[in-house]
Order: structure tokens, then sequence, then C-alpha cells
């Protein structure tokens, strides 16, 4: 890492619910409304554009554990915004205290936490994985 990231240093992210983002039971009579899994990707990309400017060219951060609570529903067209704000920093793990709120509330708050890995010996990892699957 070129350095740290401070306790406190935060990201954000906002976007509108499309159709993408929304579940894929949305029938007889569900109303379509942002997904879980969307929501979650969303909010660890939040965490990890936060850490990028921290990290050399040859790490990337990656999820290592999510704790999401997700209270209420958000409706198709509904603009939302992520934050993610770095709680506790560990070597070469990074926690942030990540929520989502939509425009009338909050509706998901939790922690990811993201391992810092350097890409060369990861991919060398996942390489060896594949061969021995093969």
């Amino acid at each position: 890492m070129k350095s740290l990231p401070r306790i406190g240093t935060a990201g954000e992210l906002q976007f509108v619910v499309e159709q993408k983002h929304v579940i894929d039971f949305a029938t007889d009579g569900m109303p379509a409304v942002l997904s879980t899994p969307n929501l979650i990707g969303l909010l660890e990309r939040t965490a990890r554009e936060a850490l990028a400017p921290f990290l050399e060219p040859d790490e990337r951060s990656v999820g290592a554990e999510v704790e999401l609570r997700h209270f209420a529903p958000t409706p198709l067209g509904q603009r939302v915004t992520c934050t993610a704000r770095v709680i506790q920093v560990e070597a070469k793990e990074v926690t942030f205290q990540i929520e989502a709120r939509d425009q009338h509330e909050l509706i998901a708050r939790g922690l990811n936490k993201r391992a810092i890995i350097r890409v060369g010996n990861f991919a060398g990892r996942v390489q060896r994985k594949a061969n021995a699957a093969a």
C-alpha cells in the first residue's frame, strides 16, 4: 500500500434503481424492488473505490466479509446513496461501515472487510486452483 487509509476515510456512490437492480421474482403482485445481492455489490464497489487511491499499481482490494441488514424496500426509479467509511485498518485488511439510503430512509447498514492482495500472487493462486480442477 502507498499509505494506510485513516479511520473515517469515506467514499460515496449514487445510482438510480433500474430494472437490472431489482429482484427477479417481481410477479403476481410482488413489486419490483432493489435486490439485496445487487445492493451488496454496489456497497462493496463503494468501499473498493474509496480504498483504491491508497493501493500500489499491482494491488487490489477484494471482499473478504460482508455483514449487512437490509431494512427497507426501494422501488424502481428511486435514487440510492451508498457510503463506505473506514472504521478499522489492520495490516492488509480494511474494515468499512457501509450504509445505503434511498430518497426516504436508511435502507441498509453493515460491515465490509476488504483484503489487500497483489494481483500477480492472486492470479497465480487462482491458476493453481484451476489447474488442480482440470
